[in-house]
């Protein structure tokens, strides 16, 4: 059996394409129960995310699956042939693996580092589980991976640090409140960075997200988007003195936050801070504003400062990971590579335990007189004697370093012991089972009726 991936990804593909290709809105259910309906697949698992399309299969002819993935994805998607085939990219076998490991661990992604992707990647395995469409091969590749990326995790600091101006805007607001749960987030502005930054902060588990925006109909419409709340423009005194943070992402051309506006909401609050981020430009707070007490505002030259610290150090970390990927790799090929040794290893223990049996049963008469625990002590010797014997074979031929050595190593194997007559043998035998379990079905034994004399 093969590895095989296809895909598109930030890499190969622009934006346009990749939301043209995305599994999440034709259903990923649907994709894997059509693409097992092809026959070409054995195994599939479907791995969609904003930055990437990808389809992980297991197949006995890497070119004809390759070409039948290729074809189903411009089918389900209804894109062109011409359109898809230049930014798709593939890879086979131990190559696949590498390819899923440095995902899993953050290196592949836009954003180095970045955490969701691992969680996307163990979503992307159990739908696949789900839907009955993995076995042994795409099992044992996902939960490898999934290994890889939390060991990147926990070996080395690539995830730490906020490396873009939401994540930093979160952290940031971490620092000051600790556990953002139960706190009330304000947004002004309905604009995508707005929004972003929100949807940050409701994924910490804050109580509510509340947008306002000069036209209610676009607060709505991103309040919806993240799951939070929308409020009038001429509200937005009320909700700034119950909010704790208040992310602000406007395009007024002056600041619509003035040093005395957040003054006077200060003061019916009794000291409890407010965490002020200005990530518009021009900006939308007076800067003086920061100079209040138990206000606490910072822009978006201090976010992206955070973020160019935590790039830096992340960068180091890189080459750690890539280690950790490698180390993985060989681990998950070893194993890989064994699998083809596995027939020949099963039929050689066949074939000596047929052996050890056998003369067992020719020598029975020697041993007859010899009591029921000397007898099963008899045949527990003589079956270790055969593990011994195979035990260094067997891992010898499990450890071999490339799928053509094992074929040429389980080839003299089968001749020198006669592999291939035992099993033509056994499948002789179970021809012939089948064939009586065919025929066992006679008509029922009836008395001959007497014939006139």
């Amino acid at each position: 059996m093969r590895l095989l991936l296809v895909g598109i990804n930030h890499r190969t593909a622009p934006v346009e394409l990749r939301e043209r290709v995305d599994f999440q809105t034709g259903g990923i259910e649907r994709a894997l129960q059509e693409l097992a309906g092809r026959g070409v697949a054995l195994e599939a698992v479907v791995l969609s995310t904003c930055n990437r399309a990808e389809m992980y299969a297991v197949c006995e002819d890497v070119g004809a699956a390759r070409a039948d993935l290729v074809s189903f994805i411009s089918q389900f998607h209804g894109v062109g042939h011409e359109d898809l085939v230049p930014h798709l990219y593939d890879a086979a076998d131990l190559d696949v693996a590498r390819h899923l490991f440095r995902v899993a661990a953050g290196l592949d992604s836009l954003v180095v580092g970045e955490p969701q992707i691992l969680g996307q990647v163990k979503e992307a395995h159990q739908i696949a589980s789900e839907q009955q469409v993995v076995g042994p091969l795409l099992n044992r590749l996902f939960h490898a991976s999934l290994g890889t990326g939390k060991r990147v995790r926990t070996e080395t600091a690539l995830a730490s640090g906020a490396v873009s101006v939401s994540y930093a805007a979160v952290a940031l607001a971490k620092k000051i409140f600790g556990d953002l749960k139960g706190r009330n987030v304000l947004v002004i502005g309905a604009g995508e960075m707005g929004k972003l930054t929100a949807r940050h902060m409701k994924s910490q588990g804050v109580r509510q997200v509340t947008i306002i925006s000069r036209t209610m109909a676009h607060a709505a419409r991103t309040a919806e988007a993240i799951g939070g709340s929308a409020a009038p423009w001429d509200e937005m005194d009320t909700v700034l003195g119950a909010s704790d943070i208040v992310i602000t992402a406007t395009g007024a051309v002056a600041p619509i936050l003035t040093k005395a506006h957040i003054d006077a909401v200060m003061r019916p609050r009794r000291n409890r801070p407010l965490f002020v981020i200005d990530i518009a430009l021009p900006r939308d707070v007076e800067a003086s504003a920061g100079e209040i007490e138990q206000v606490f505002l910072y822009n978006i030259d201090d976010l992206q400062a955070t973020v160019r610290d935590n790039l830096a150090r992340r960068s180091g970390e890189v080459s750690r990971a890539e280690a950790i990927v490698g180390e993985e790799v060989e681990r998950f090929g070893a194993w890989f590579r064994s699998r083809g040794a596995i027939p020949t290893v099963v039929a050689l223990r066949q074939r000596f335990e047929a052996i050890r049996r056998s003369e067992l049963e020719r020598l029975d008469f020697k041993v007859a007189s010899l009591p029921p625990e000397a007898r099963a002590r008899v045949d527990e010797i003589t079956h270790l004697i055969v593990e011994k014997l195979l035990l260094t074979p067997t891992e010898q031929l499990k450890a071999l370093g490339d799928s053509d050595t094992v074929g040429a190593y389980s080839e003299a194997i089968t001749r020198l012991f006669g592999l291939e007559a035992q099993q033509a043998a056994e499948q002789q035998v179970e021809a012939d089972a089948e064939r009586e379990r065919g025929a066992g079905r006679v008509e029922p034994f009836r008395r001959p009726q007497n014939r006139p004399r």
